[in-house]
């Protein structure tokens, strides 16, 4: 066991004793050291598979929030939640076959059915700001787009239409205005969502914004993908609309709002400064507004006798039944639907895109070029 040599026996077994139980510590501790790194092994490919298993979870979750999870489009949603209204009761089975069959032949012809429309809201705007109605005297001016039709989301949409559904109102107004008939001539009626999208992929395939392309894989049809202001950029461009992105990244006022954005609004409309009606009905466009998670159609803008500003919004997600009440009459209640003051804009980060005027070849094909040297913020 070792060199020591001993001559009185207790001394040398108790000796003994102490080298048998040093081994037997040792081999102890070898077999716990062991234990230990297995389980230390153990927990890292634990910790591993856990960590992959959420990021497998927060991808999937990020594809069913943008409606690239491979669940269908429009088509497939508005089958299933048709179907779910006869399975309790809400529609008739012959209504359900009616109106699938009236969607089928919409497809065909890329043309949106009008069900989500509602009309003449801007026209009854105009007259009740003109009025000497008590709700309108603290009204120094108002800006107007020319007509606008509301679009809301459907049981197709419901959900991630809001973009495809701003466009809709964008064009109804385009399709008004006699400067653009002539980039328009092919869209003489207004597109159903899945006409869209494929346009939106055709204005890709031009070489618009390869970036956004990259981001959806270059594919909009039959699914449920969100879009924004670079996408609806793209497609204006591509149809020879000269139209510009302007972000407002940050706050410019107290508690987190954004006066600037208002006051932008205000000098897009008012470029006739030598026009002091009080109600200017203007041939400008729409303005599309997109924040985190949704998008609206500015349609208009108020300047208050106190100086404050207020915009005029249509939002695709406010249900026909209430936009349809300013129809029959509007007062300072209702017109709640529409107005959006500066407090109610307190989202982080904005982005417009507005309208103004025609691309000649030149000018599109240079904005092309731009386009794909030129990285966008995009706000999903």
């Amino acid at each position: 066991m070792c060199s020591l040599v001993c001559t009185d026996y207790p001394v040398l077994q108790e000796h003994v004793e102490l080298h048998l139980e040093e081994s037997s510590f040792l081999e102890g501790r070898n077999s716990h050291d062991l234990e230990l790194a297995q389980h230390i092994q153990n927990e890292e490919m634990r910790q591993r598979r856990e960590a992959a298993r959420r990021e497998r979870e927060d991808f999937q979750k990020l594809q069913r929030q943008y409606g690239l999870d491979g669940s269908g489009g429009y088509k497939q949603q508005s089958l299933k939640n048709m179907e779910r209204e006869v399975a309790q009761g809400r529609m008739l089975p012959a209504e359900y076959h009616k109106r699938k069959a009236e969607m089928m032949e919409s497809f065909a012809f890329g043309h949106d059915d009008g069900k989500t429309r509602t009309s003449g809201i801007t026209e009854v705007l105009g007259h009740y700001y003109r009025s000497e109605s008590k709700e309108s005297k603290d009204i120094k001016r108002i800006w107007l787009s020319m007509g606008v039709d509301h679009y809301h989301c459907s049981l197709g949409d419901k959900g991630w239409g809001c973009g495809y559904r701003n466009f809709q109102m964008m064009l109804s107004s385009l399709l008004r205005n006699s400067t653009y008939q002539e980039c328009l001539k092919d869209h003489k009626s207004i597109p159903c969502i899945p006409k869209i999208q494929w346009l939106i992929e055709n204005s890709w395939k031009e070489g618009f914004d390869p970036q956004g392309a990259s981001h959806f894989n270059s594919r909009l049809q039959g699914t449920k993908a969100w879009i924004g202001a670079c996408e609806i950029y793209s497609l204006l461009t591509s149809l020879s609309l000269k139209c510009q992105i302007v972000d407002f990244h940050e706050p410019t006022g107290p508690l987190g709002t954004h006066p600037r954005l208002l006051e932008w609004v205000m000098n897009y409309y008012n470029s006739d400064k030598e026009n002091n009606a009080k109600v200017v009905c203007t041939s400008k466009p729409p303005i599309y507004l997109q924040h985190q998670g949704h998008s609206r159609t500015i349609l208009g803008i108020e300047e208050r006798k106190n100086k404050s500003l207020c915009l005029l919004v249509f939002d695709p997600g406010c249900p026909p039944q209430e936009t349809q009440k300013l129809l029959k009459g509007i007062d300072g209640y209702n017109l709640r639907l529409i107005r959006r003051f500066a407090g109610g804009l307190k989202h982080k980060q904005y982005q417009v895109v507005a309208i103004d005027g025609v691309l000649s070849e030149e000018e599109k094909e240079a904005r092309r070029q731009a386009s794909q040297l030129f990285v966008a913020q995009r706000i999903p």
